[in-house]
């Protein structure tokens, strides 16, 4: 196995994405008054639809699932990126900032229009507060986790 998928690697991708549901959920209280499972069925319906939304239980446990294969995929990407350019780890909140606007590019450009998410238009200020979640849940998380995995490995 490779450096990046270690155990440092998946400790980091469920902290994030552990950090990033519990924001998203926060949000979602506040901003509509829903709770967690409107949430967690909200990403099942990427790939089951509408009728994510009809479902019970299991819905709500396959968005989960669904939320953590994302964090951990960005996770371990970010831990491969940072295994082959290792001068990425020297300016860390710099990093943090890029890598989350990255991931928020990629899921907004190439990951939702894939699933059967209706296509909303981007709206500027919800797009900052998602990239600044981004930032605060995943990326300096796993910036500060791979940094740390660099620096005891290097010991």
């Amino acid at each position: 196995m490779s450096n990046f998928f270690s155990a440092g690697a998946i400790k980091a991708g469920l902290i994030a994405g552990t950090l990033d549901i519990t924001a998203a959920c926060i949000q979602t209280y506040i901003k509509v008054g829903k709770g967690p499972d409107a949430v967690l069925k909200y990403l099942a319906s990427a790939v089951f639809g509408k009728d994510a939304y009809t479902s019970g239980a299991i819905m709500i446990f396959i968005g989960l699932v669904f939320h953590y294969i994302v964090a951990m995929s960005y996770t371990l990407f970010f831990f491969w990126l940072v295994q082959k350019f290792p001068t990425l780890l020297k300016t860390k909140i710099l990093t943090a900032i890029v890598y989350s606007i990255f991931m928020w590019a990629f899921m907004e450009f190439a990951v939702l229009p894939l699933t059967k998410v209706p296509h909303r238009p981007i709206i500027l200020t919800n797009a900052l507060i998602a990239i600044g979640i981004l930032v605060v849940c995943i990326g300096l998380p796993i910036t500060y986790m791979a940094s740390r995995k660099t620096t005891v490995d290097n010991k």
